[in-house]
């Protein structure tokens, strides 16, 4: 054998080998190399996974916590509120976890009895001693902030209101929490935060941003209105379209970085309370002797009232007059058609020096979008079955009112013997009130009344002033919207997965390809 034949039978040896020349060896290097492969792709797609949720798991949460009292005219409820600290100026982030209603009146009652303030507050404080952990007790912000019964107190006197709050700044110091102070809100400050609380747990405050977040900008979300009914105030706030002509009622907010420009309005003494107070003290000036036959309350329901309770607080001093008893018997007759006219008695249109008003000559725009209605608002809509079960037709809920008003007082307490005498027996009035202040007062109608939603919760959170009051004192609303990242953690994991199946798919694809091509060079050769 020549040295060419040599080298050339040397060289086809090897290129035999290298290649596979034989098939059955070619088929074996060929399913080994696919198991290979199936088994590198599976373990790189698990450990792609891996890395992901390990690198982008969220970090131990460290928890922060802050109280409100919300010291009402009737009563006061103390709230539970959480955060992450991370997460301090984000949206949506607080929530409630725990109400505590505390045991008796409102705090405006212990005027005569300050000392009775500090066992009057023992039981929810000591709650959320129990709730919050011993680790941020120091740490954890309390406020206690004072609605209209002590707005009323210190019209009456400016003393005694002080003594009630020093004595519950005493109380509450005693406690190992971090106390903020204890003030009297006004009725602005009610409705403006009770508006921040509604829009917050909402979600209304951010913005609709572009795919994905990375287009910047984004069209902003129509906030909603808040209706809110206590004992002695009532307050309502949102955002008009047209110019707020009243300075006094005009706020300005800059929240995440647009400005809103809200109306709102406090009218102290129409709580439903207090309205009843003024509509007895009107309509006992027309009643003959010491009886007032009443349409408010149902027929066979008797009560007698005092003279001097019926004077003993400022709402009732503008229908101030000199009886001849001292003590009068109301009488009801269930009208509710009767009971409406009387309680608009109340309401005072006759002049406004605005383009629109409410009554009591205080400026109204035209309402705009939808509204929240909360506190008392629900507790006596949710009575009548008027929550549970949409019924936006304005004239079907009148119907229930007057029904419900028409039954005599025993069919009334045999059916709901479980609510106390006092609270059943003025819900014909409290009902009645309601639809009276949201039509006649705010303008609601046939019309726009289904963008009403009588509401208790939002996202398991009290809607209310209370919230919006303790997100201001933190500061946990920035002025300027903040920064988020481009993607959330569930995208950015959906998308490494993704790209990374794809990048081995063409990896392992191209490597097939080649390989073949290889194969099917050498057989040619």
């Amino acid at each position: 054998m020549s040295l060419e034949k040599h080298k050339l039978f040397w060289r086809m040896r090897l290129i035999s080998i290298c290649f596979c020349f034989d098939s059955s060896v070619t088929k074996f290097c060929s399913q080994n190399l696919l198991v290979i492969l199936g088994f590198t792709f599976i373990l790189a797609v698990i450990a792609l996974i891996a890395v992901g949720l390990t690198q982008n798991k969220p970090l131990p949460e460290n928890v922060k916590y802050g109280i409100v009292l919300d010291a009402g005219s009737s009563h006061t409820s103390v709230y539970i509120y959480e955060w992450p600290a991370e997460k301090e100026n984000d949206t949506g982030v607080v929530r409630q976890i725990k109400e505590c209603n505390v045991q008796g009146p409102g705090i405006s009652k212990y005027a005569q009895k300050v000392q009775e303030i500090d066992v009057y507050l023992t039981e929810c404080m000591g709650k959320a001693t129990q709730v919050i952990p011993e680790s941020r007790h120091q740490e954890t912000p309390v406020y206690l902030g004072a609605t209209a019964g002590m707005r009323l107190l210190r019209m009456e006197s400016e003393k005694l209101a002080d003594q009630v709050l020093d004595a519950v700044t005493k109380s509450l110091s005693s406690y190992p929490f971090n106390f903020q102070g204890a003030k009297i809100i006004t009725g602005e400050e009610e409705g403006a935060y009770g508006w921040i609380t509604v829009n917050y747990l909402l979600d209304k405050f951010k913005q609709k941003s572009g795919f994905l977040n990375l287009i910047p900008g984004g069209n902003s979300q129509e906030t909603v209105g808040a209706l809110d009914l206590g004992g002695a105030s009532t307050q309502i706030t949102f955002v008009p379209q047209g110019d707020i002509e009243s300075p006094a009622n005009a706020l300005l907010f800059r929240l995440y970085g647009k400005d809103y420009s809200v109306y709102t309005h406090s009218f102290l003494c129409y709580g439903k309370d207090q309205a009843l107070w003024q509509k007895l003290a009107k309509d006992i000036q027309e009643s003959n002797g010491g009886t007032l036959q009443d349409p408010c309350f149902h027929p066979g329901y008797e009560k007698k009232v005092n003279i001097s309770d019926l004077y003993s607080n400022p709402c009732t001093k503008r229908f101030e007059k000199t009886l001849s008893f001292k003590q009068f018997q109301i009488q009801g007759t269930g009208n509710y058609q009767q009971c409406q006219q009387s309680i608009l008695g109340i309401f005072d249109t006759s002049d406004c020096p605005y383009s629109q008003c409410s009554f009591n000559g205080i400026f109204l725009p035209p309402l705009h979008g939808k509204f929240r209605a909360f506190s008392a608002f629900y507790f006596v809509m949710k009575f009548f079955n008027l929550t549970t079960e949409k019924i936006s037709s304005l004239e079907k809920v009148t119907d229930i009112m007057e029904t419900f008003c028409s039954k005599p007082w025993l069919e009334v307490k045999t059916t709901f013997g479980k609510i106390k005498e006092k609270y059943l027996s003025e819900y014909c009035f409290s009902g009645t009130y309601i639809l009276s202040l949201l039509q006649h007062g705010y303008h609601f109608t046939a019309v726009n009344w289904a963008n009403i939603d009588f509401t208790e919760k939002i996202k398991d959170t009290n809607a209310g002033w209370t919230l919006g009051y303790m997100l201001n004192l933190t500061n946990m609303i920035p002025a300027e919207k903040p920064f988020t990242a481009p993607l959330s953690h569930s995208i950015y994991v959906f998308l490494m997965v993704l790209f990374s199946l794809i990048l081995v798919t063409v990896v392992v694809v191209g490597f097939i390809v080649f390989h073949r091509h290889s194969c099917f060079w050498k057989e040619e050769v």
